[in-house]
């Protein structure tokens, strides 16, 4: 007798399906706030999510883009104040 279900996927599969989503999610909310701890984590849990082998390939590139954006944006307004980092 078997009380649990034989699984049908792989639960890595799942795993990486659910980091490319969480990267693009990540780096959309990016652009608007704390883009430099957003930004990174976007990048790192999409190239984590391609190396496993997400069958969300569009949501990890669309993830990764964002998450480099952020970090131009992050730049951009960086170099628009003149300054080389926070002031406060």
């Amino acid at each position: 007798m078997q009380l649990t279900a034989q699984a049908s996927r792989r639960t890595g599969a799942r795993d990486a399906d659910g980091m490319a989503v969480a990267s693009f999610v990540l780096g959309l909310l990016g652009l608007l706030v704390l883009n430099v701890f957003l930004g990174p984590i976007a990048i790192v849990l999409a190239s984590v999510a391609l190396w496993r082998g997400t069958a969300r390939r569009g949501r990890a590139y669309l993830g990764l883009g964002l998450g480099v954006a952020d970090l131009l944006v992050l730049v951009a307004f960086m170099q628009f104040d003149n300054t080389p980092s926070w002031s406060f």
